[in-house]
C-alpha cells in the first residue's frame, strides 16, 4: 500500500511540475507569445502591452491567460513551436521562412513598423574602387551584419548565390577569397559595415535601404564617397507567425484582434510598444511570393553556404 501511494505522489507532482502550454489539450487558455531575443528584459517589456491588449479579446475562443517565452536561437523557438510550447511568433522574414521550414509555422500576417512594411538590401562599394555591378564582386570581399539578418545576410547572400557566385567565410579582413568566389565576414552593426567599406577593409557592404538612409548608420562624410552596385527586390520588414496546429478557431481570432488593434487608441499604443509596430496588414499575392522566394534562398544558404 506504501509504495501505491508512493507512485500516486510521484504521478501527481509529475503532473504539476509540467509546464503548461498552449495547445496541450485544446483547453489551457493560455496564449504562448515567443520572440527569439539576445536581451530577454527589454523585448518583455516590448511584448507584453500588446500581448495584455490581445488576451481580453480573445475570451471567446477561450484564451484566459497570456505568457511570453524567449528562446536564445531559431533552433531553440522552432523546437519550442514544434512541442506547441509557442503559439504566435513576431520575426523578420529571413527567420520567419526558417521556422516555417523547421517547425511548420504559417505566415499569418506582415507587420508594418513605423509606416513601413516593406524594405529591399542594397550593396555599396567605394567609388574609388572601380565597382559597378554585383559580377564585379568575383574576388572581392562583402562585409553582412550578423547570421541572422534577413536584409543583411540572408536576402543578400541568396542574390549572390543564385548569380552563381559561391561564398567562401573569410577569417580576417586580410584574408583574401579564390578569384572566382565572393568572401565574406560579419561586422555586426550597420556603421561597422558602412566603416569597413569606407575604410577598405572589405570591398563591398550590403544593409536594408531603412539603414542606408539612416546617418546614424551611414554618416553623411562616408556616403558621399560610396556608390549603389546593386538593390534585390523587396520584400516584407516583419512577419507574425502561428504554429502550424494551432486551434483554427483561435488564429482566426488572433488575426481579427491584430488586424483591428491600429483602429483602437489602446491597441495604437500598444503597437508602437512592439518595436515601433505601425499596424499589421494582411498576406497579399505579391508578398506571398517574396517570401516563398526568401524561403528557398534562406535554405540554400543553409546548405551551400552554412
Amino acid at each position: 500500500m506504501s509504495r501505491i501511494i508512493r507512485f500516486a505522489c510521484l504521478l501527481l507532482a509529475m503532473a504539476l511540475a509540467r509546464p503548461i502550454a498552449a495547445g496541450d489539450d485544446g483547453s489551457s487558455g493560455v496564449l504562448v507569445l515567443g520572440r527569439i531575443s539576445d536581451d530577454p528584459r527589454a523585448h518583455y517589456d516590448q511584448l507584453k502591452p500588446l500581448l495584455d491588449y490581445v488576451v481580453p479579446r480573445m475570451a471567446e475562443v477561450g484564451i484566459r491567460e497570456g505568457r511570453i517565452l524567449m528562446a536564445k536561437d531559431a533552433q531553440q523557438m522552432a523546437s519550442y513551436m514544434r512541442r506547441g510550447r509557442v503559439d504566435w511568433v513576431t520575426e523578420t522574414s529571413g527567420t520567419a521562412m526558417l521556422l516555417a521550414q523547421r517547425a511548420g509555422a504559417e505566415p499569418l500576417l506582415l507587420t508594418e513598423r513605423d509606416g513601413t512594411s516593406h524594405y529591399h538590401s542594397i550593396f555599396f562599394a567605394r567609388r574609388d574602387r572601380g565597382l559597378r555591378r554585383l559580377e564585379d564582386l568575383r574576388g572581392r570581399r562583402v562585409a553582412f551584419q550578423r547570421s541572422t539578418s534577413t536584409s543583411a545576410y540572408f536576402v543578400p547572400a541568396a542574390e549572390l548565390l543564385g548569380r552563381a557566385m559561391p561564398l567562401e567565410i573569410l577569417l580576417s579582413p586580410d584574408d583574401q577569397p579564390s578569384p572566382r568566389a565572393v568572401g565574406y565576414l560579419f561586422a555586426r552593426s550597420e556603421l561597422n559595415i558602412a566603416t569597413w567599406v569606407h575604410k577598405g577593409l572589405v570591398d563591398v557592404g550590403v544593409m536594408s535601404n531603412l539603414d542606408w538612409n539612416n546617418p546614424r548608420r551611414v554618416p553623411a562624410a562616408f556616403r558621399r564617397d560610396f556608390v549603389i552596385i546593386g538593390r534585390t527586390p523587396p520584400y516584407p520588414r516583419a512577419v507574425e507567425l502561428m504554429r502550424g496546429d494551432l486551434d483554427p478557431r483561435v488564429a482566426r481570432r488572433l488575426r481579427e484582434v491584430l488586424l483591428r488593434a491600429s483602429h483602437d487608441p489602446a491597441g495604437r499604443e500598444a503597437l508602437a510598444r512592439f518595436f515601433g509596430t505601425s499596424r499589421f496588414i494582411p498576406i497579399d499575392a505579391e508578398s506571398a511570393r517574396a517570401l516563398e522566394r526568401i524561403g528557398r534562398g534562406v535554405a540554400q544558404v543553409k546548405a551551400d553556404v552554412e
